[in-house]
């Protein structure tokens, strides 16, 4: 006897696709790596519309992705270099922080060091910080920490704000001025978030420094306990899957340096070690130091020389100094320094303190420096937490990432 196969009638087949989702198998959660098509998005460079020009910057206007449907425009200034070269330029994305804006100054600063920059605006403002009328999301906590779904997490302002960043890089490596094999990315404290999720999702970027921003939000950092805290369990276990910068960064290409100050109120540096130890160890490179005001300053030099070996290796004469890993034999931490420019000073910074990191007291050590490296001995105290710092000829600071010990 023959067996016979039941195949369901279309009306049937209708009738399972109006049931809900709990009726249906689960669908996968979305994930980061897959909420934006960078490969679109670095494909095409975005429509254009240049302004006037100021000295060595230019107001430009670019095309953004849909918001609701209907088309946004970036505000940013171009800095473009006096003279010319026989060569292709390097080029830099400056991504401001909250409260921030497509800053002049910052791609100025970048232009008379002789690179491409773009400081494009995140928060859908004009030059003058103010809305316009195509604008995406503002930056607003109410809005970044929005209760959503996964269907309408391409509305929310991360993911506009990183396809600018993107957007941006297709727009600077279409310029005939630039080598688009030498395109990097910094941004500052919300930027440095912006720049963190950038160099995880972006293959074709060549050096990524952020300046504060970190991952790990919901463990350690300003918003845990306020606009997190008040988001839905859903939503908020939702942001941190598609939005806090540990689910991407670990993918990074290009080399990473990371620049914090211990006693930083938004991202702390527990939850900043952290994230630069999930970028693979050949890439990644901190520069630390004890007292670091937040705010908008790009006069950091270790980020401009950090720029210039990635990106300018014929300007790059002298490397920052580059630590390895930390060794712990007992109470004695040592640390190999990589071939390339000497350190002529290095200290142990530690703290024995515990609670908020901004209230944490620091003291410092000096540490040896020998060929193969630097060393000291820690204190008999715990907990305690601390990181090897050294510091080139220049004056210039890098850094191992903060180490804890017995914390409660």
């Amino acid at each position: 006897m023959a067996t016979k196969l039941f195949l369901p009638g279309l009306s049937f087949l209708l009738f399972l696709t109006q049931l809900g989702p709990s009726a249906r198998a689960e669908e996968a959660p979305l994930k980061a790596m897959a909420l934006w098509d960078v490969a679109s998005l670095l494909a095409k460079p975005p429509a254009v519309e240049y302004g006037t020009t100021e000295g060595l910057t230019k107001q430009i206007w670019y095309e953004g992705v849909p918001l609701a449907g209907k088309p946004t425009r970036i505000f940013a200034w171009l800095g473009l270099p006096a003279g010319t070269e026989a060569t292709r330029r390097p080029a830099v994305l400056l991504v401001h922080g909250g409260g921030g804006k497509a800053f002049q100054d910052w791609a100025r600063h970048w232009a008379e060091r002789g690179y491409i920059a773009l400081a494009m605006d995140t928060a859908g403002q004009g030059p003058d910080g103010k809305r316009h009328a195509a604008a995406g999301p503002d930056q607003e906590d109410s809005t970044k920490f929005r209760p959503f779904q996964d269907t309408d997490a391409r509305r929310q302002w991360t993911y506009h704000a990183v396809a600018a960043v993107l957007k941006g890089h297709a727009l600077l490596a279409s310029l005939p001025e630039v080598d688009p094999e030498r395109i990097g990315v910094t941004g500052i404290s919300w930027g440095g978030y912006l720049t963190c999720l950038t160099a995880g999702l972006d293959p074709k970027l060549k050096a990524a420094v952020p300046v504060y921003g970190c991952g790990f939000l919901g463990a350690g950092s300003y918003w845990r306990g306020g606009a997190l805290a008040a988001l839905p369990a859903d939503s908020r276990e939702r942001w941190l899957r598609l939005f806090d910068p540990s689910q991407v960064i670990g993918n990074a290409r290009c080399s990473v340096m990371l620049v914090n100050g211990m006693h930083d109120f938004a991202y702390p540096p527990d939850s900043h070690s952290k994230t630069g130890r999930l970028i693979p160890a050949g890439l990644r490179q901190w520069s630390l130091r004890v007292d670091m005001a937040h705010g908008h300053y790009w006069n950091f030099p270790e980020v401009d020389a950090f720029m210039d070996q990635q990106l300018r290796p014929e300007a790059a004469a002298v490397p920052l100094v580059r630590l390895g890993e930390i060794q712990q034999d007992g109470a004695k931490v040592s640390v190999a320094i990589a071939a390339g420019t000497p350190a002529v000073g290095a200290s142990l910074h530690f703290t024995a303190g515990t609670g908020p990191w901004q209230n944490r007291k620091w003291e410092t050590l000096a540490a040896t420096i020998a060929p193969s490296g630097l060393s000291a001995m820690l204190p008999e105290t715990r907990p305690l937490a601390y990181f090897l710092a050294v510091t080139d000829a220049r004056g210039f600071t890098t850094s191992t990432s903060v180490v804890e010990i017995n914390q409660p």
